[in-house]
C-alpha cells in the first residue's frame, strides 16, 4: 500500500483502530517514505506496540516482532543452526558414502538454507516488506544494541558460515523503549524519534469507544477522566490505555453502566497494578471520581 501523505496514514490507521494524532501520523509517514527506523519511546501504555500493529495491518504487511529482554544474544534474535538435523546429515551421508566422507565437502553441505532456523531479525530481512517491532528496546543490553547497527544502517546482516543476508525491500523498523535506561546515541541516530504521550481526554474517550463498541458515550468519559485523574497522582505504576480499557471492560461485565465510588472499589483492581497505588487512590476514591 502507497501511503500519499501523513493524514492518509491516519486515516489508514483509523480504518484498523488506531486512533493516531498528527505527530504520530507524521513520524509514521516519514519512516515509510524515508525508509528509516522509528524509534518511539513513552511511558508504558501510551500505544506504542500497538503502532506497530496498526501499522502492519493498515499497510496490509506482515509483523514480525521481536521481543527484547535482559540478555537476548544474536542467537534468539538473528538465527541458529539447526544441530540435530545437521548430525542426521552428517550420519546419512556417512552411511552414503559406505564410511568415505569427503570432509570439506560434507562441511560446506552442513551450512545451508536447510538447516538455517530463521530468528525474527532474519526471518524480517528474509520476508520484507514487513513490519519489523523490535519490542523493549530498553530491555536489552548495550552488546546488543551494537549487534542491531548493521541491520539499521544496510538492511542486511552477515553469518559468518552463511554470508550475507540482504533485503530486497527494506523492513520497516518500529523499535519501543519505556526507558527503563537511556539507549545509545549510535542506534537513536539511526532512526527518526518520536515521544509518545498519553492521549487526550478526548481521543481517550473515542479510543474506548471504538474498542469496546457496547460502552457508553457517559461509562467512556467516566473511565477515561477517572484514568486522567490517576495519571496526575504520584503513582507506582500510572495506568496507560490498556488500563484503561480492562477498567471499561470490568465495568461492563459486571452489568454497570456508571462508575461511582462503590463500582471504582469493586474494579480497581482492573485499572492499578500495585498494593500502595490501590491503598492511596481507595482513599481519595470519592473524591477522584466525583
Amino acid at each position: 500500500m502507497t501511503v500519499e501523505s501523513p493524514e492518509k496514514l491516519a486515516e489508514a490507521l483509523e480504518s484498523v483502530g488506531y486512533l493516531a494524532d498528527d505527530g504520530i501520523a507524521t513520524a509514521g509517514f516519514l519512516a515509510l517514505r524515508l525508509g528509516r527506523p522509528l524509534f518511539c519511546e513513552g511511558e508504558p501504555g501510551t500505544g506504542k506496540t500497538s503502532l506497530a500493529l496498526g501499522l502492519a495491518e493498515a499497510l496490509g504487511l506482515p509483523l514480525i516482532r521481536l521481543q527484547c529482554h535482559e540478555g537476548i544474544d544474536a542467537a534468539q534474535a538473528l538465527y541458529e543452526w539447526d544441530f540435530p538435523r545437521q548430525l542426521l546429515h552428517l550420519r546419512a551421508l556417512e552411511a552414503a558414502g559406505d564410511g568415505g566422507l569427503d570432509v570439506e565437502t560434507a562441511e560446506q553441505s552442513l551450512y545451508t538454507e536447510r538447516f538455517l532456523l530463521s530468528r525474527p531479525l532474519l526471518k524480517a530481512l528474509q520476508t520484507a516488506p514487513c513490519v519489523l517491532l523490535v519490542d523493549e528496546i530498553d530491555r536489552a543490553d548495550d552488546e546488543f544494541e551494537a549487534f542491531l547497527l548493521q541491520l539499521l544502517d544496510e538492511n542486511a546482516v552477515t553469518i559468518p558460515e552463511f554470508g550475507e543476508v540482504r533485503a530486497e525491500h527494506p523492513p520497516l523498523v518500529v523499535l519501543t523503549s519505556n526507558r527503563t535506561r537511556e539507549v545509545h546515541d549510535a542506534l537513536k541516530r539511526r532512526c527518526l524519534y518520536h515521544w509518545l504521550e498519553h492521549p487526550d481526554l478526548g481521543r481517550e474517550i473515542e479510543i474506548l469507544r471504538r474498542k469496546i463498541p457496547d460502552l457508553g458515550e457517559e461509562l467512556a468519559a467516566q473511565v477515561a477522566t477517572a484514568v486522567h485523574r490517576l495519571r496526575a497522582m504520584e503513582l507506582l505504576k500510572p495506568p496507560g490505555v490498556a488500563e484503561s480499557l480492562d477498567w471499561a471492560q470490568a465495568l461492563l461485565a459486571l452489568g454497570m453502566s456508571a462508575l461511582d465510588a462503590a463500582a471504582g472499589a469493586r474494579t480497581l483492581g482492573s485499572v492499578l497494578k500495585y498494593s500502595e497505588d490501590l491503598d492511596r487512590v481507595r482513599a481519595k476514591l470519592d473524591k477522584l471520581l466525583a
